[in-house]
């Protein structure tokens, strides 16, 4: 296939990443379908509270796998040939749950699909950062998570329709186109450079970027440093010593620094219920508006709503920094949410009217756009940028753990919190957590709009975006 165009092989690249980040949204939307099936008195597979629970959070104990042979494999055998491989579980998963008899074999099926959700994603935003120019960067990272609520609204018009096993079947066509694309990529050029095969970076990085005096001048830049940094003697260590060589990386301050920021940042991810909503979000309605027969419309124009929201961030990051967009909108979002928390509960304690369910339903909305437009997309970016070439396996592994234990324990926990607090209580402890992260986050998080891979990685090594560690003013301009 021949693509002339920087932009448009780029683009290409690129799109293999969001068709299947689409794939993933109906991962997390699927609940939505399976467990009012197996609730159904007709189902032959039987359900309680407890399993379904279980069914929902699968995913997110299954990603802590997933992003620790992701990272592994990556970095061993690069990124095209992992991204391609991290997909098959998922398909596998997806045919495994179509033909599922009992709740053990759904289990499995659910286990392996957010297998390949987990690695994929992570991996996805380092392929985009590593594959993109910074000019477009932020674009395509912002339109990973624009193409997860498009899967998760997919997933919630097709459940309308088709059964559960029919609906898993559709879900295999996204993940198949992806791997097909996936096939016409070259290999990563920053991880070529890892693997000393500057040659083949060259080529591949042109490839995706085109040779002007900017490409040119940024991988020599990339290419030098990596250079001087591998030039260290080399020797052979006990596995005593790579233990202690790890820990020793909770030391180093281009580690520690931007593990934090991942923490803190995936942290706001979960809590403004960028997973939780897709897989529950007919039982939230539900819950909020007292009955069901009008829910489905409701999560429709939600996920209607967050979809938007997603795709217009994408173009908006192109002219507001990252941390204008997302500390706006954050704090923005977290007083709407405790406004729609407060009426709830004034409402269940009888203080207010509880029939005007267009005030926290109409609050909904702007909170879901809100969140959309920073707490969502911006974490998801970040993974791809932050950490430093040297640390960006073990980074990103760690940081895939901790998504992993926030997806699980919300999926987990949800369900119990909609019985016994109801929607106000479940609200009520999202947004706390949201708010105090994005206060923390506030104080540590650089700006790192159109900047190279490189410069970011400079910031953390040196305290400015020059590689020369005494540009002060360079430094000042980071929160900015």
């Amino acid at each position: 296939m021949k693509m002339d165009s920087p932009l448009l092989r780029q683009t290409w690249t690129a799109s293999a990443v969001l068709i299947n980040m689409f794939g993933q949204g109906m991962v997390l939307g699927y609940p939505s379908s399976l467990l009012p099936g197996l609730s159904h008195p007709d189902s032959p597979i039987k359900t309680d509270l407890h399993t379904s629970s279980w069914l929902g959070s699968i995913v997110g104990v299954a990603g802590i796998p997933g992003f620790l042979v992701s990272s592994v494999i990556m970095a061993l055998y690069g990124r095209r040939l992992t991204h391609g491989l991290m997909i098959l579980p998922g398909m596998v998963g997806w045919l495994i749950i179509y033909f599922a008899k009992d709740i053990p074999t759904l289990m499995i099926g659910r286990f392996l699909c957010g297998f390949t959700s987990a690695a994929t994603l992570s991996l996805g935003a380092i392929v985009i950062g590593e594959y993109t120019s910074p000019n477009y960067r932020g674009v395509y990272l912002y339109l990973k998570n624009a193409a997860v609520c498009m899967g998760a609204m997919w997933m919630h018009i097709i459940c309308q329709y088709l059964d559960w096993r029919n609906c898993a079947l559709v879900s295999l066509v996204p993940l198949v186109i992806a791997v097909i694309i996936i096939y016409t990529w070259p290999e990563s050029p920053a991880w070529l450079v890892s693997k000393h095969q500057y040659e083949k970076s060259e080529e591949a990085f042109y490839w995706l970027r085109g040779y002007t005096l900017e490409s040119q001048k940024e991988l020599e830049e990339t290419i030098n440093i990596q250079k001087s940094r591998m030039s260290k003697v080399k020797i052979k260590l006990r596995y005593s010593e790579k233990v202690m060589m790890f820990c020793q990386k909770f030391t180093q301050k281009d580690f520690l620094k931007p593990f934090i920021i991942m923490v803190l940042a995936t942290t706001v991810l979960e809590m403004c219920g960028r997973h939780v909503f897709p897989a529950y979000a007919l039982h939230i309605m539900a819950d909020i508006t007292g009955e069901t027969s009008q829910s489905f419309f409701y999560a429709i124009g939600v996920d209607f709503i967050m979809t938007s929201s997603a795709i217009f961030a994408s173009f908006l990051v192109k002219i507001m920094n990252r941390r204008t967009l997302l500390f706006s909108t954050g704090f923005a979002a977290v007083a709407v949410l405790m406004s729609v928390c407060l009426y709830l509960y004034l409402a269940a304690k009888n203080v207010v009217s509880g029939d005007q369910m267009w005030i926290p339903i109409s609050l909904l909305v702007v909170y879901f756009i809100l969140a959309n437009l920073g707490c969502a997309p911006i974490p998801l970016a970040l993974v791809g940028e932050v950490f430093p070439l040297a640390h960006r396996g073990v980074g990103t592994a760690l940081s895939g753990i901790w998504i992993s234990i926030c997806i699980a324990g919300g999926l987990q926990s949800t369900p119990y919190l909609l019985v016994t607090v109801k929607a106000y209580g479940f609200f009520a402890v999202y947004g706390s957590v949201l708010g105090v992260s994005l206060l923390i986050l506030y104080f540590i998080m650089p700006e790192t709009k159109d900047r190279t891979l490189q410069e970011i990685e400079n910031y953390f090594n040196y305290g400015t975006f020059d590689d020369n560690g005494g540009d002060e003013e360079a430094n000042k301009k980071m929160i900015k």
